[in-house]
């Protein structure tokens, strides 16, 4: 009799653990089927960054094909079904008020150079109508978001020529303030505000990047930022890699009231995978990835969702989602919990398309508007590193006072040989 139990009890969880593997089998070919049918947009991906830091950018020295040392190569790529992705175009706060400007461009420069290498896998796109395009080829439409204010050393013209350059985004902040906006650190109280959200050239800012059809990242800006945009920008903004606030309180990721009013002007919250950002601790499993997607649906609906992964710019990612290959995995993940095929394509890409092509739509809209060529004031900018030509007034004063140490060190001069 004892042996009869035995045998049912390994029978049931046989057939248990049967059930399970064909369950997870389905919601695998599900998702793949998905993901066939829409492209995978990700939000955020700071490969380039890993080629600049393991290699200087020496493009030549690497091949994607097999390089085994960050979360994305060409094969991750591939079984991930990665249909388009926002490279990141960063450099480090450090490099503000030296040389922030030379180095996002070398940025850019290795993201073109990146597309044109590997012409199989990638194909550069600056559109919605490229992200499609791209898809149908069986090609990963490569875009670029620079990732922090300070890249453009406060100069509308430097944004304009970076737009010019294919940048479809800008993040407004990293992890400093800008002379002209507040970084999400100030939230922690651990920086201290300067503009109390954006200063009046913050606001010229967002103007401005609606006439050109740049998306308004909020990933990384206080909570005054983002309400100050949501306040100003005609077009949707986008959160490229960010979580929800309610599931882990970091200051990082987006508090329920303002994930309402992203619902309420149409924008998106592209999920961030990082394990401090996902769980508030070092480690995290795919389910509480999972558990942002499923917050921001309940609060704000499928429609304003995305993926925002942070890979290669993240020391710490959650198990089962180790490298861009494994998207797959969160799809199927998704649907096990009963998201419908319409709010997983949402998720995957048509939200990101809707936003993007509502800011093509705004751009084209003030199509007739002049390029805003009104300068942030000078003593908002003023350092050593930066010269004052162009500012009316300011030359003469500059000039005397790099002369005043000159006569300083001409009258120590002429005491001393007088003695």
């Amino acid at each position: 009799m004892l042996n009869r139990v035995i045998l049912a009890s390994c029978l049931a969880l046989w057939i248990g653990s049967f059930t399970l593997a064909v369950d997870t089998e389905d919601y695998m070919a599900r998702a793949l089927q998905l993901m066939s049918e829409t492209p995978l947009i990700d939000g955020h991906n700071d490969l380039p960054w890993q080629l600049r830091n393991q290699f200087n950018n020496q493009l030549n020295k690497v091949d994607l094909n097999t390089l085994a040392t960050t979360h994305t190569n060409i094969p991750k790529i591939k079984a991930g079904r990665l249909g388009a992705e926002f490279w990141s175009a960063y450099v480090p706060c450090a490099t503000q008020y030296k040389d922030a400007v030379r180095q996002t461009l070398e940025q850019i420069d290795v993201i073109h150079r990146m597309c044109q290498k590997y012409p199989d896998s990638f194909m550069f796109a600056t559109s919605s109508e490229d992200i499609m395009e791209a898809f149908k080829m069986n090609k990963t439409a490569s875009l670029i978001g620079v990732e922090g204010g300070h890249s453009i050393d406060s100069s509308l013209g430097t944004l304009r020529m970076m737009y010019q350059l294919g940048v479809r985004y800008l993040t407004l902040t990293h992890s400093c303030n800008t002379p002209w906006a507040d970084n999400w650190l100030v939230d922690t109280g651990s920086v201290p505000s300067e503009h109390h959200g954006l200063s009046p050239f913050g606001k010229q800012l967002i103007v401005e990047m609606n006439r050109l059809g740049m998306l308004i990242d909020l990933a990384h800006v206080t909570l005054e930022v983002m309400n100050q945009v949501l306040d100003t920008s005609k077009a949707p903004v986008v959160f490229s890699h960010s979580s929800a606030y309610a599931v882990c309180p970091n200051k990082r990721n987006v508090p329920d009231d303002v994930l309402m009013r992203v619902k309420e002007t149409q924008g998106i919250v592209m999920v961030n995978f990082y394990s401090e950002y996902v769980s508030c601790s070092k480690t995290a499993k795919l389910s509480d990835v999972t558990d942002h997607f499923d917050h921001i649906k309940k609060v704000a609906g499928a429609s304003i969702i995305g993926f925002g992964g942070d890979y290669d710019g993240v020391n710490g990612v959650p198990e089962d989602l180790e490298d861009v290959s494994k998207f797959p995995s969160l799809v199927a993940e998704l649907l096990r919990r009963g998201w419908t095929d319409e709010d997983v394509k949402a998720a995957l890409g048509n939200n990101l398309l809707r936003v993007m092509r509502q800011v093509e739509k705004v751009r084209d809209s003030m199509n007739s508007t002049s390029p805003d060529d009104v300068p942030i004031t000078y003593e908002d900018v003023q350092n050593p590193c930066r010269t004052s030509f162009g500012y009316p007034n300011i030359g003469s004063a500059h000039s005397l006072s790099t002369l005043a140490p000159l006569l300083t060190l001409a009258l120590q001069a002429w005491i001393t040989l007088m003695a």
